[in-house]
């Protein structure tokens, strides 16, 4: 008889102590519905302010299922949750939110999909009850991407998903110090299933993301998986310089031509130079994209640095009933 397989759940969390117990029970809830799987459940703390730690070294303390790590300082939502993945010892890992904005009631359906076969099972959201503006516009953004990027992106993919340990193990090999999960994953190849979810609202707490974060993510997705932008860099650098040439050269043959009537005027200097000014600080901002993107990637930085580890020396036993 075969062993039992073991599913790693990660969940990186920052300031989410209202949601990490629900998070657990329905997790936990979902495996009873597997009983020839066992599971751990690892959280991740990026060095939350409010009574995140407290929460789970509680869960911790009457579930061996539950590992924690807690990071020396916040690492970012990018970092930290490849490190919790790297940790992991399951046959195939689970990767999602902590706000419950991912569905733990899909891993089930992820779990078949696996045994079928998929060594990358993706969770994707056509449908979201976010407001319709924010929604639209990653919407946008996963399109934008998708047709610029150097492979097929996933539609609508954010990470949530199950990946296989071959998977895993592949990430680690990679070794990048500040990697685009998505992206990474898509450009490994790998035959994925895909498992529609309308992402709920955020019940407890407030977003982490904002303007820069979704930035950051925007741009280490166009920079890590696309030479497009910087390319119609240099080719509309090419055609710019073309059409300054040429209107310089009507210019003086107008002057040669109308040496008395013809005025150059103020205005056509001023809208020129505005204009190639314009252009070439949206560029240079494009390049310098690029460049922190390289300047990244040869730090070689740690992930994180953990200030403390919970339950990674104890096997996943179910949680101590109370007396």
């Amino acid at each position: 008889m075969s062993a039992r397989k073991l599913i790693s759940v990660v969940t990186p969390c920052f300031n989410e102590e209202g949601n990490v117990d629900e998070l657990h029970q329905r997790i936990a809830a979902q495996f009873a519905l597997l009983p020839d799987y066992d599971f751990e459940h690892i959280y991740i703390d990026n060095a939350s302010t409010d009574g995140t730690a407290q929460a789970i070294r509680r869960l911790a303390s009457t579930d061996s299922r539950v590992k924690a790590i807690f990071n020396t300082r916040n690492f970012g939502h990018i970092r930290s949750p490849i490190h919790a993945i790297l940790q992991s010892r399951g046959d195939a890992v689970v990767s999602m939110a902590s706000d419950l904005q991912d569905p733990p009631e899909l891993i089930p359906e992820f779990v078949r999909q696996w045994e079928a076969g998929f060594k990358v099972v993706a969770g994707v959201k056509p449908r979201s009850e976010e407001t319709p503006l924010l929604f639209a516009l990653r919407r946008l953004y996963y399109a934008t991407v998708g047709r610029i990027a150097d492979v097929e992106l996933i539609p609508n993919f954010t990470g949530f998903g199950l990946y296989d340990r071959e998977v895993i193990e592949l990430v680690r090999r990679i070794d990048d110090p500040y990697p685009y999960f998505r992206g990474m994953i898509a450009d490994l190849g790998f035959e994925h299933a895909e498992v529609p979810f309308e992402q709920p609202l955020r019940r407890r707490g407030i977003t982490k993301n904002n303007f820069y974060t979704l930035y950051d993510i925007a741009m280490l997705g166009i920079t890590g998986h696309s030479k497009v932008p910087i390319r119609l860099a240099t080719m509309a650098g090419f055609t710019l310089s073309g059409i300054s040439l040429i209107v310089a050269c009507i210019y003086l043959a107008y002057k040669l031509l109308y040496w008395d009537h013809f005025s150059l005027g103020v205005a056509p200097v001023l809208i020129g130079f505005f204009f190639f000014a314009s252009v070439q600080l949206f560029f240079i901002g494009i390049l310098g994209e690029y460049i922190a993107n390289i300047h990244t990637q040869v730090q070689k930085r740690p992930l994180v640095v953990e200030r403390e580890r919970i339950n990674f020396d104890k096997a996943p036993t179910a949680a101590t009933p109370p007396q």
